[in-house]
């Protein structure tokens, strides 16, 4: 109990606490499977228990002793913790549960649940936005034929998949519906277009309204565009989640803006993957999290999500200035074609600034910043290199391999920036109020997403989690990391009878050996799978059967308050 108490002071959100059953059927039962001799962490924070589990059709049907009931299957769990299933705060798998239904990097890690919509969400699209995901369409052969939220999750019903998802409309998404990629505010008739399709998505299951903010055409707009949205989003019952405008250089205004949207449009507010990013801001940290926790205690409900490594991963193409993205993607080509533009360019990018956020200099330069996946296939060689490496092998000057490498992949490279400090990270881990995340699509080790490369984070966050942090460095006690993987976001979000062990609540389970998970995934390997992760059940179907990975496709679509209520 110590442990509750000690989040209750600092302001954490702690479920209710369900006394352990303890249950002797006198008759025989029949559930389709019962977990025995498991150590139960339910979700809430509180202690673990012994406890069996019984489960019928997608439900926990009992909890307690059940010697005299009876199942269609069973799982001896002696020895083996017995936890919900991992929600991942921000997973951006939406178009590759698409590609490779399985999610297997997911599922293997212990992950049931998905959140993602970071911005540029999976819908509403128009031909604008299309053309600008054509290269990645192209690639790997996805069909878009949906228009709304609503079409995108009816395909993905039918289509099934190894993992729930629920998704935010983003803000940017609307923004390139309605307005495009120019550096500009809407008209009142534009901006009320963006609150109807905002609205839309509401009625369609989105989960509130998010932002990335630190991105080209995000940038562009102001707060109180963002309020006006997140007011729609509120009307609903969702929250407001952003990659906020800066993690690093500019930080203190961003954070501000944070509470200022969320006091403004009355609305609950989580910062997506938050970290105090370059090394100019490394140790600022724990003064972050102080702000959040005054907020908090002034009212306002402000949460954060973090996953557990040193480095982050986005587009190669952020390492260029705001005006150079301003326009779309064919636009930024023609400026990196241009030799006077170059020249600008290569002032910009080696000049530290707050007005935007140089993630080339925050990486510490080419050394810092790794290719990690690209869409044409002729690049596929430099997966895993460092831009130094690439720079070195073509005998460039570092800044025209960047410019060159963004031409060749028409701006869809993804890259991994080594940008923060261990002890900072590790500080927002620890907090009471910030849940885990990838921040990372869902891949796999063979099929259609197995020829590129990925963050680590995407592979082995849980049980790095688990087995470094919590087993190995003692930086929390596992029932508190399990609450932080499952109760918090699922509370977060609003996510009904899902992210506990209880009774009544939808059966995503995940079963894992404490003296043995751990992650193997790595920056220069990140493609491989974790151990210590025995069983995964999805809505009561087994998924990861004593560490292998079934056929079944369980997930669900996981639809926001407002579906409900206007249907």
């Amino acid at each position: 109990m110590r442990l509750l108490v000690a989040a209750l002071c600092l302001g954490a959100i702690v479920l209710p606490l369900a006394v352990a059953p303890s249950v002797n059927d006198a008759a025989p039962a029949v559930y389709d499977l019962i977990i025995r001799n498991g150590r139960v962490i339910d979700g809430t924070g509180r202690p673990v228990f012994n406890a069996d589990i019984a489960i019928k059709d997608d439900r926990i049907a009992r909890i307690g002793n059940l010697r005299g009931a009876q199942a269609k299957r069973e799982i001896d769990a002696r020895g083996q913790i017995v936890a919900p299933g991992f929600i991942d705060m921000l997973g951006q798998s939406e178009q590759y549960v698409l590609i490779d239904p399985r999610a297997m990097s997911k599922v293997m890690m212990g992950v049931t649940t998905e959140i993602t919509g970071e911005g540029e969400s999976i819908a509403p699209v128009n031909d604008r936005i299309l053309k600008e995901q054509e290269d990645f369409n192209r690639r790997f052969n996805l069909t878009v034929d949906w228009r709304t939220l609503d079409e995108y999750f009816k395909r993905l019903d039918k289509q099934g998949a190894g993992i729930n998802l629920g998704t935010f409309v983003g803000a940017t998404q609307v923004r390139e519906f309605v307005i495009g990629y120019d550096d500009r505010p809407p008209t009142p008739a534009e901006l009320e277009q963006m609150k109807k399709l905002v609205a839309d998505a509401m009625k369609d299951g989105a989960l509130g309204v998010s932002t990335s903010l630190q991105y080209v055409p995000a940038r562009f707009a102001r707060t109180g565009e963002i309020v006006e949205l997140a007011k729609v989003a509120h009307q609903y019952g969702g929250i407001y989640i952003t990659h906020q405008r800066s993690e690093a250089n500019a930080i203190d205004d961003s954070m501000k803006e944070v509470f200022e949207i969320a006091r403004r449009a009355q609305i609950p507010a989580e910062i997506w993957h938050f970290k105090t990013a370059y090394q100019k801001n490394w140790g600022r940290m724990p003064e972050m999290l102080r702000r959040i926790a005054v907020a908090r205690r002034q009212g306002l409900k402000i949460t954060a999500n973090v996953y557990p490594y040193v480095a982050g991963s986005t587009s190669l193409s952020a390492c260029l200035p705001p005006w150079a993205l301003e326009g779309g993607t064919d636009r930024m080509i023609a400026r990196l074609q241009d030799p006077a533009t170059r020249a600008r360019l290569r002032k910009e990018v080696t000049t530290d600034s707050k007005d935007w956020e140089n993630i080339y200099l925050g990486s510490g330069g080419p050394s810092g910043i790794l290719i990690s996946a690209v869409v044409n296939r002729e690049l596929e060689s430099w997966q895993g290199k460092r831009l130094s490496e690439i720079a070195s092998a073509q005998k460039k000057d570092p800044l025209d391999a960047l410019f060159d490498f963004l031409i060749a992949d028409h701006g869809q490279t993804s890259a991994i920036f080594f940008m923060m400090k261990e002890s900072d990270m590790q500080a927002a881990l620890k907090s009471p109020f910030v849940s885990i995340c990838t921040d990372s699509g869902a891949r796999a080790t063979d099929g259609p997403l197995a020829g590129s490369k990925s963050h680590p984070r995407g592979w082995g966050t849980y049980p790095r989690i688990l087995g470094r942090y919590v087993r190995d460095e003692h930086l929390m006690p596992l029932e508190f990391a399990i609450h932080k993987m499952t109760g918090l976001p699922a509370a977060n979000v609003g996510l009904k009878q899902r992210g506990l062990i209880r009774e009544g609540y939808f059966a995503d389970i995940t079963i894992f050996d404490p003296k043995t998970v751990i992650d193997r995934a790595t920056f220069e390997d990140p493609n491989q799978y974790p151990v210590g992760i025995d069983y995964v059940i999805v809505n009561g179907q087994i998924e990861v059967d004593n560490g292998r990975r079934t056929a079944a496709l369980a997930g669900r679509v996981l639809r926001g308050p407002g579906y409900s209520s206007h249907r």
